[in-house]
């Protein structure tokens, strides 16, 4: 094995390892728009129910996010 070659080798190690590290920071990034997506569905749930004055609709979106986290 030359210089070449362990330059070579070296650098596609450094080079897997970043895409490694870019795929969990994209994996992280999409849970955070699912969560994101989930607490914007609460609040449409809870706005049409808080504007009618509707409690029950209320407790019930609430208790729904409650049990998905």
């Amino acid at each position: 094995m030359n210089v070449m070659d362990a330059v070579r080798g070296t650098r596609i190690a450094e080079l897997e390892r970043r895409v490694a590290d870019l795929e969990a920071d994209l994996a992280e990034a999409r849970q955070h728009h699912v969560r994101l997506a989930e607490l914007t569905d609460l609040v449409q749930e809870l706005l049409i129910p808080m504007a009618d004055r509707d409690e029950e609709r209320v407790r019930q979106a609430i208790a729904r996010f409650t049990e998905s986290l």
